[in-house]
């Protein structure tokens, strides 16, 4: 059997998908409030800055991949209108329940999936950009998730990836520090779950880098893909056009 990465255990290719279910299982309810936690309110400015380069108008038809509890999907509607559209979707239950009941009580209704980014439930070509916010460095066989991301894409259409990343060399020791002393501590004082943190800061750490990840979305099809850094490489902003 293929066997593949869990943060820094390995694991069989059939049991990734269980095992990263119950992480998000467990810190759905706390999700939002250990985000802002855990980045000193920085994923507010890291998304707000997807939604920039987006440049999304009026009408454009959008597909939100492991799209949790809705940051970017209510910020995506609002730039299409009434005339275009968001998919807001997720492969975790807890956490597309979790994001779709946020967005109902601000009085916002998306067309809502359940569905798994390695074999989308859409036609070629219905989608003039696809977005996936720290979701893809979970994903077991990340080159056949962005391959289907480019299928679903119009031609010309855009796929933005905001990951975390390699941090620049001279913040790699304190990031560490922080990333294993503090980052598991918070998540047992907020969310009562101290390993689900743990394996956060371990994934990140087997996620492709910068330059990696830029050659496999070429490779799955995008001609031309701009890598932007921000907060010093802690997080990357990966915006490929399909060819």
């Amino acid at each position: 059997m293929s066997s593949t990465h869990f943060g820094f255990e390995t694991v069989d290719e059939q049991e990734k998908a269980g095992r990263v279910r119950g992480v998000f299982d467990s810190v759905a309810s706390k999700y939002d409030v250990m985000n802002d936690l855990m980045s000193m309110g920085m994923h507010r400015a890291w998304k707000a800055y997807t939604v920039a380069v987006a440049n999304l108008k009026a009408g454009d038809r959008v597909l939100d991949i492991a799209g949790g509890t809705g940051d970017l999907s209510r910020a995506f509607a609002k730039k299409v209108g009434a005339t275009g559209m968001v998919v807001h979707t997720d492969i975790n239950e807890a956490m597309l329940r979790q994001g779709r009941n946020r967005l109902i009580d601000e009085g916002l209704v998306l067309p809502t999936s359940l569905c798994d980014a390695e074999k989308l439930p859409f036609k070629p070509a219905s989608f003039d950009l696809v977005s996936v916010a720290f979701g893809l460095r979970n994903m077991t066989h990340k080159d056949q998730a962005l391959a289907e991301m480019c299928r679903v894409l119009k031609p010309g259409g855009r796929l933005l990836v905001l990951e975390f990343s390699k941090v620049a060399e001279p913040l790699r020791k304190p990031y560490d520090w922080y990333s294993f002393k503090v980052l598991p501590r918070l998540g047992q004082m907020i969310a009562g779950d101290a390993e689900s943190y743990r394996y956060l800061a371990e994934s990140i750490r087997m996620h492709p880098g910068q330059q990696e990840l830029k050659a496999m979305m070429k490779t799955a099809g995008f001609g031309h893909v701009d890598v932007h850094n921000l907060s010093a490489g802690v997080v990357a902003l990966h915006a490929g056009i399909k060819c």
